[in-house]
């Protein structure tokens, strides 16, 4: 597996690649890699010739500073993982100048409101930093397909939202959420759990279950209700938001429509450790 530091390495490894005729898939992490990132590679591998990924924890995409602090930096064991998994063939470790030239400040981007729901609501600019990241790496990488896991799913709307605002030539694809025999989903946040923590942290799942067995059933007041309780019940918990949206507008809905798709989206504080998840509904 190649490793590359700097900006001019990594183009020159893509550029003879396509000129060999390589069709290149590429998935961007902020490392600290699980088997949910692999998952990523897995999907890569089936559907591209050269596979490549990214390790840099971008820095205008955290609200809270020391969240930034406290995000877990294991480069090397992150490496090996890569290796081990026999799917990645280079990995691309970027320094801030080789993304952002011209000092560590964000774009601004309008996603036709996508920005302004759930994690653009709570976490202001966050998206800004997010798309200024992933536009940059998307230039430098030039893959033709490039692979996000449906666990950051309103994530995954604004890359694709991106991808058509900037005419970018990269087909984006969502890989469905990894998760631990818990049924808890995989996430780098998961190391800052105790033990204790993990396990309790299963009802998160579970409660997502309930509402797609209570999905059109029951009323989206009486939905929220029941999810409030269970929160507001379970010790050690705190509920930031929870929401059944609409799939395509990422906006909260209080109806049903028979002909729109809807996914439940929640947030809770495990101790001081913040948990994101969501399911599909049908």
């Amino acid at each position: 597996m190649e490793i590359f530091r700097n900006r001019s390495q990594l183009t020159a490894y893509v550029e003879r690649n396509r000129e060999m005729g390589k069709v290149v898939g590429f998935a961007p992490t902020m490392g600290a890699l699980h088997d949910g990132h692999i998952s990523l590679y897995a999907a890569a591998a089936e559907e591209n010739d050269l596979v490549i990924s990214s390790i840099f924890v971008n820095p205008t995409q955290f609200n809270n500073n020391e969240d930034l602090i406290k995000y877990p930096r294991t480069v090397e064991a992150d490496i090996k993982k890569l290796e081990n998994s026999g799917f990645v063939h280079a990995v691309y470790l970027p320094e801030a100048e080789d993304i952002y030239p011209g000092g560590v400040v964000s774009k601004h981007y309008s996603f036709d409101g996508l920005e302004d729901q759930m994690e653009g609501a709570s976490r202001p600019g966050h998206f800004d930093g997010v798309g200024t990241v992933v536009e940059e790496l998307l230039r430098q990488v030039q893959p033709d397909n490039a692979y996000f896991g449906e666990k950051d799913f309103q994530q995954l709307a604004i890359v694709k939202k991106l991808v058509k605002l900037k005419n970018l030539p990269v087909t984006i694809k969502g890989i469905p959420t990894q998760r631990h025999e818990s049924g808890l989903a995989m996430s780098s946040r998961n190391t800052r759990l105790t033990e204790a923590q993990r396990d309790a942290a299963k009802i998160i799942y579970e409660t997502l279950l309930k509402v797609k067995d209570w999905f059109r059933v029951v009323s989206v007041s009486e939905i929220n209700s029941r999810v409030t309780d269970i929160f507001n019940s379970t010790p050690g918990m705190v509920m930031e938001y929870f929401m059944i949206a609409d799939e395509e507008t990422l906006r909260e809905t209080d109806f049903f429509y028979r002909d729109r798709s809807y996914r439940a989206f929640i947030v809770v504080f495990v101790g001081n450790v913040r948990l994101i998840d969501n399911m599909h509904l049908d």
